[in-house]
């Protein structure tokens, strides 16, 4: 959860101007970003929030052997960072929608590619997202990356005029994380590295 305290715009272009360095397959460069803040994020979050009443995002399902993930993932998030059971399904239902008004954050950002390019282009993309939060980070801003939000397409479409051609990839809330909020101190493990990487030398 963020604070409703002002991102200042001098930051932002500055973590950008870092970001468009990042590598990219023959240097086509292929990140398209939308910022939003003020009354065009209120619209935005209302009209999110109203089609996440309605119907679930359109977000493909993990397969099977990937599910767990998530599942432990909730279990931290809802469990121990909100308290919340997992038999309380209308309290969990209330945090989860959470995520489409960027949880309270004054600057979002829709993260986007060009329709016809492929993984190698999506990776581009990713090391520019890593490059720029990194950046972010060290100028004292707290972000936090949601694919939800790219589940609505049509809506993300409507209020920002994003080009029919652009892949939307992901969401992207920044600000100033309240300090209060137990969530915000809440940190997830990962595997230990050797379940990622195989050496070989012979």
């Amino acid at each position: 959860m963020f604070l409703s305290k002002p991102v200042p715009r001098s930051l932002i272009d500055e973590a950008l101007e870092l970001a468009q360095h990042a590598p990219s397959n023959s240097n086509i460069q292929p990140w398209r970003m939308v910022l939003v803040s003020g009354p065009a994020l209120t619209r935005l979050k209302s009209a999110l929030m109203a089609e996440a009443r309605r119907a679930k995002p359109q977000i493909p399902p993990l397969p099977e052997a990937f599910r767990h993930f998530r599942s432990e993932l909730g279990a931290e998030v809802y469990g121990k960072g909100l308290g919340i059971a997992r038999s309380d399904h209308e309290a969990r239902a209330t945090a989860e929608i959470r995520n489409f008004e960027f949880f309270g954050a004054p600057l979002a950002g829709i993260v986007c590619m060009h329709k016809d390019l492929g993984p190698p282009d999506a990776l581009s993309v990713g090391m520019y997202l890593q490059t720029l939060l990194l950046a972010l980070t060290e100028r004292r801003l707290d972000t936090c990356t949601e694919v939800s939000v790219a589940g609505y397409p049509e809506i993300l479409r409507s209020e920002l005029g994003i080009d029919p051609d652009l892949l939307i990839l992901c969401g992207l809330a920044i600000g100033y994380s309240d300090e209060d909020i137990p969530i915000n101190s809440l940190r997830i493990g990962r595997e230990a590295v050797d379940k990622s990487v195989i050496f070989l030398n012979e």
